[in-house]
C-alpha cells in the first residue's frame, strides 16, 4: 500500500479493507476519490510488474481499455467545434470504403453504439497471430454487408464503431489519432504521462503489465490480437492524470458547454433497462461511468457530477470487475 491521503472523516480502514485483495505480492490497483476537484483518497496497492516487483502508485498507467471511448468522444466532438465535421455525417462520407447496406450509420449511431455494425471481433480469422489496428478493423467491417439491425433502432455495444470513430478523427483532422489526442486533449489538459499506444510508438511511462489468474498463479497476459486497436480501448493513463480530465469535464477549458451536454444525455437505453448512453460514458441516475474491461486489466471511472465527486479505480487484472467495489468506496468516503 502507498501514498494515501484523506479528509476528515474518511473511513481509511475501511477502503484498505475493501481494497485488501489488491495488496501484497499480486497484481495491484491505484485509486482516487475526488470531492470538489480535491483527492480525498489517493492510494495506490500491489504491484505493477508482478516480475520485477514494482510496486503500483499513483503515477502507475494502466491500459484503460473502454474508459478509452470518452476520449475518441471527445475527439469527435472537438471536431465536430471546429467545423471539420457533422455528428448528423454519414460514416461512408469519411470512410468510403464500407458497404453500401451502411450508407444510413451516422457519426452520432457510432457514438452511441446505435449503427448495428457486427463486431469486428466475430470477423477476425481464428488463426490470427498479429495485432489488429483500427484500419484492419475497417477492413474487416467493409467485408462484411450485414447489420445486426437498422441503424438507430436499437442498441448494441460496438468497439468496431469506435474504432472507425478513431479512422474519422484521422481523415477529419489530417493527423494521426494518437498525435490528435495528445495536441488537442492531453498536452493542453497536462496529462503528460498519458497516451494511445502502439508497440512501435513512444513506450508507457510507468506501466502497469496485466495478469490472469490461472491454475492458481498470476500469469502475465498483457496483451492480446486486439490491443494495439485504438479508438475502442488503446489509452494508457494514470489516476493523476485521469483527474485532470475529471477537472476539465466540469467547465469550457476543453470542451463547450454545449458539448459537454452532448457527452452526458441519454440518449439511448442500454441492455441494462437501469442504464443509458451517451457518447462513451454511460448514466445511471445521478452517474455518469464508464467501466474498462481487456485482457489483463479491469478499470472503472464512477461520476456524480451534481455532487462534484468522483472515484477512479484502476486494476491489472482479469477479475474482478471492479464498479461495485468503487460504489462501496464511495458509500464509505461519502455515505448514501
Amino acid at each position: 500500500m502507498l501514498a494515501a491521503c484523506a479528509g476528515p472523516g474518511t473511513k481509511m480502514d475501511e477502503i484498505d479493507q475493501l481494497m485488501h485483495d489488491y495488496d501484497g505480492q499480486v497484481p495491484g490497483a491505484s485509486l482516487l476519490v475526488l470531492q470538489d476537484g480535491k483527492p480525498v483518497v489517493r492510494r495506490a496497492y500491489g504491484y505493477a510488474d508482478l516480475e520485477r516487483r514494482v510496486p503500483a502508485t499513483p503515477l502507475t498507467n494502466y491500459r484503460l481499455a473502454s474508459v478509452s471511448k470518452q476520449f475518441t468522444a471527445a475527439a469527435i466532438m472537438l471536431l465536430a467545434e471546429d467545423g471539420r465535421l457533422r455528428l448528423d455525417d454519414p460514416v461512408r462520407k469519411w470512410l468510403p470504403s464500407l458497404p453500401a447496406t451502411q450508407a444510413h450509420v451516422t457519426i452520432h449511431h457510432l457514438l452511441t453504439h446505435t449503427g448495428g455494425l457486427v463486431d469486428y471481433e466475430e470477423l477476425m480469422p481464428d488463426d490470427l497471430d498479429t495485432q489488429l489496428r483500427d484500419a484492419d478493423v475497417l477492413e474487416l467491417q467493409a467485408a462484411e454487408p450485414g447489420l445486426y439491425f437498422e441503424p438507430g433502432t436499437r442498441w448494441r455495444y460496438s468497439n468496431g464503431g469506435y474504432a472507425l470513430l478513431a479512422l474519422i478523427v484521422e481523415q477529419a483532422s489530417g493527423t494521426t489519432f494518437r498525435d490528435f489526442l495528445r495536441q488537442r486533449i492531453f498536452l493542453p489538459l497536462g496529462m503528460d504521462n498519458t497516451l494511445a499506444y502502439v508497440q512501435e510508438g513512444p513506450p508507457v511511462p510507468n506501466r502497469a503489465f496485466g495478469y490472469s489468474l490461472l491454475d492458481g498463479d498470476w500469469k502475465r497476459t498483457d496483451q492480446s490480437t486486439t490491443s494495439a486497436v485504438l479508438g475502442d480501448g488503446g489509452i494508457y493513463s494514470s489516476i493523476e492524470d485521469l483527474a485532470k480530465w475529471d477537472a476539465a469535464l466540469y467547465d469550457d477549458r476543453l470542451l463547450s458547454e454545449a458539448s459537454l451536454a452532448l457527452a452526458f444525455t441519454p440518449w439511448v437505453k442500454s441492455d441494462d433497462p437501469e442504464v443509458d448512453y451517451g457518447f462513451g460514458w454511460r448514466i445511471t441516475g445521478d452517474t455518469v461511468w464508464h467501466s474498462g474491461e481487456t485482457i489483463g486489466f479491469r478499470n472503472v471511472v464512477i461520476r456524480w457530477p451534481e455532487r462534484r465527486a468522483t472515484v477512479i479505480l484502476l486494476t491489472n487484472r482479469n477479475d474482478p470487475e471492479p464498479r461495485e467495489l468503487a460504489l462501496r468506496i464511495a458509500d464509505a468516503v461519502f455515505g448514501r
